[in-house]
C-alpha cells in the first residue's frame, strides 16, 4: 500500500540541520517509531508530500528548505516579560537562558518559548519554532503503511 492522505504511516527517521552530515537534531527509531495519519496536519505538510507514494520497506532521503519547513526566524516572536511574572509563587525560581518556558495568554492558549536573554528587569522569551531559519535534512525508512479503520 502506498502512502496517501488517510493512511496511517509508521516510520523511523533521522533529522539533521545544515546538511546530511550536519548536526543530528532528532533520531526516531523503530523501537519507538513516529506514527501519524497522513493529511491530518500532524507533520509538516511538505514532509508528508515528500513521502507520498512510498510503501512499507522504502527508504527515503530528502531535504526541506527553511521556507518549506518553519520559515525564517521572526524578530517579532521575541517578547519581554518583567521578572516578577515568574515569581508568583513562594518557591519560584527564575528561568535561565536556554530554559523552555510555556506561557499562557488570557484565553488559556499555551505558547512554547525559550529564554533568550535576561536583563536586570526583564526576561526575553523567543517564541520562534526551535527549527525556524533552518534547512532540514531527513533520512529514514517506512516501517508500515495501513488503511485507517472506518469510524
Amino acid at each position: 500500500m502506498k502512502i496517501k492522505n488517510g493512511t496511517l504511516v509508521t516510520l523511523e527517521y533521522d533529522l539533521f540541520v545544515e546538511s546530511f552530515d550536519g548536526e543530528l537534531i532528532e533520531s526516531v527509531k523503530s523501537e519507538e517509531p513516529a506514527v501519524f495519519l497522513c493529511g491530518n496536519e500532524e507533520m509538516l505538510e511538505t514532509f508528508e508530500e515528500k513521502l507520498m507514494g512510498l510503501e512499507t520497506g522504502d527508504s527515503f532521503k530528502f531535504s526541506l528548505t527553511k521556507n518549506e519547513a518553519y520559515g525564517d526566524e521572526d524578530e517579532e516572536a521575541y517578547a519581554e516579560f518583567p521578572k516578577n511574572v515568574f515569581l508568583d509563587e513562594e518557591d519560584s525560581v527564575l528561568p535561565e537562558i536556554g530554559d523552555y518556558v510555556p506561557m499562557e495568554d488570557e484565553d488559556g492558549t499555551v505558547f512554547d518559548g525559550i529564554v533568550d536573554d535576561i536583563t536586570d528587569d526583564f526576561i526575553i522569551i523567543d517564541f520562534n519554532h526551535p527549527l525556524a531559519g533552518e534547512d532540514l535534512f531527513f533520512t529514514g525508512k517506512i516501517l508500515k503503511v495501513e488503511d485507517t479503520p472506518p469510524e
